[in-house]
């Protein structure tokens, strides 16, 4: 990296128990097995090939669910299944293919939702793309995208199909988009402020680089930046004291939980709470503290798939934890925040890798399961 880069990084980088449930069936409502004690119930809604992505629909109670080979379907209030038509054409493979979506912050008056997903390139590259269409539904269980357009890409296009990352968050005023950017397995991207690989970026809704962020003065996909050293982010998400958090994979070991601050140096691929999968040591957070440390890591790793932070409307006792999506720890993980730090209060095993969660406008937690023929699952309280 070039002498004015490693000095503008280095200005950049800032200091920084088990429970089991019911499950249910959505066809019977009686219980499909025990798993003795346990304060919720789980109601199986369907199943998915490969889903990625949930986002309930502002103000129809419908679950929108993406699936990685490009997909969209979503789950009525009711329960019935409906499709969407002219999704975009993906690049699909190894971890590529559609990813999130998004409700835009006016949807109920533009009609416009956000996705992500990969499209090929030159030369046997890809790399993750953002776009926003209109969706209009003409009929109960049929939508339709509308005008299509790619607001934003991944630059370079590289060889590879892993570490997209392309997760999307509304600020909570709805002025901002934020999109989480992976290294695509390269490393160094992480650290090159010239490209938007291991970043997270703040844009505009139209997906131009939004006033105020840390590298504006520098154009280009510099201005993109928000922060920098990230591996693979699979969830990025506000609290609800409006602060920013990712949630990336580690490489062996070190799956973390970051508090996202503008500017922030998270230290991929110079420090790392995990090693590398030769075995290779990678340099502690400690060891380099101008580097952002998480708020909590784990070794062994959990493999998050994505998160929320919980309203506590159905369940009193998480409101404000992140619950986490576990795929290796193939259950929920969760955390309470304490300020600027994190800790794992307990783990919900559901013996099944889960991909994505998201919470109904009743707080009601819904999760998906990874891989071909993946459940959709409701789980409510106890009655």
């Amino acid at each position: 990296m070039a002498a004015a880069a490693l000095t503008a990084l280095s200005l950049l980088a800032i200091p920084l128990a088990s429970c089991s449930a019911q499950t249910t069936s959505a066809k019977s409502g009686k219980p499909l097995e025990s798993a003795a004690r346990g304060s919720f119930a789980i109601t199986e809604m369907g199943t998915f090939d490969e889903p990625w992505a949930l986002a309930f629909e502002p103000g129809t109670g419908n679950l929108f669910v993406t699936e990685k080979a490009g997909r969209i379907k979503f789950v009525q209030a009711n329960g019935r299944l409906g499709t969407v038509t002219g999704a975009p054409k993906v690049d699909y493979g190894g971890q590529g293919g559609l990813g999130d979506i998004a409700f835009a912050p006016d949807y109920v008056i533009s009609r416009m939702i956000y996705l992500s997903w990969v499209e090929a390139g030159d030369a046997d590259t890809r790399g993750a793309v953002v776009g926003r269409a209109r969706l209009i539904c003409a009929e109960h269980d049929s939508c339709a995208l509308e005008n299509l357009q790619t607001i934003w890409r991944q630059d370079p296009k590289v060889t590879g199909r892993g570490h997209f990352s392309h997760r999307l968050a509304f600020s909570p005023d709805g002025s901002y988009l934020f999109v989480a950017s992976g290294e695509r397995q390269k490393f160094t991207p992480a650290q090159d402020i010239a490209v938007n690989l291991g970043k997270v970026l703040r844009l505009n809704l139209d997906g131009t680089p939004a006033d105020g962020n840390p590298m504006e003065a520098k154009g280009g996909v510099s201005a993109q930046i928000w922060t920098l050293g990230h591996r693979n982010i699979l969830g990025l998400e506000f609290d609800p004291a409006g602060r920013l958090w990712d949630l990336e994979h580690g490489p062996a070991g070190g799956d973390e939980l970051n508090l996202v601050r503008a500017g922030a140096n998270y230290g991929w691929p110079i420090v790392s709470q995990g090693d590398h999968y030769d075995g290779k040591p990678i340099p502690r957070h400690p060891t380099r503290p101008e580097f952002a440390a998480p708020a909590i890591s784990w070794n062994p790793v959990i493999a998050p798939g994505g998160f929320i932070f919980h309203s506590g409307k159905a369940f009193p006792a998480w409101r404000g934890q992140a619950l986490i999506a576990g795929m290796v720890s193939e259950g929920l993980v969760r955390v309470a925040i304490d300020g600027e730090t994190a800790r794992e209060v307990e783990r919900i095993p559901l013996g099944k890798r889960i991909r994505a969660i998201a919470e109904g406008p009743d707080g009601a937690v819904w999760i998906a399961e990874d891989g071909k023929g993946a459940r959709l699952r409701k789980l409510t309280p106890k009655s």
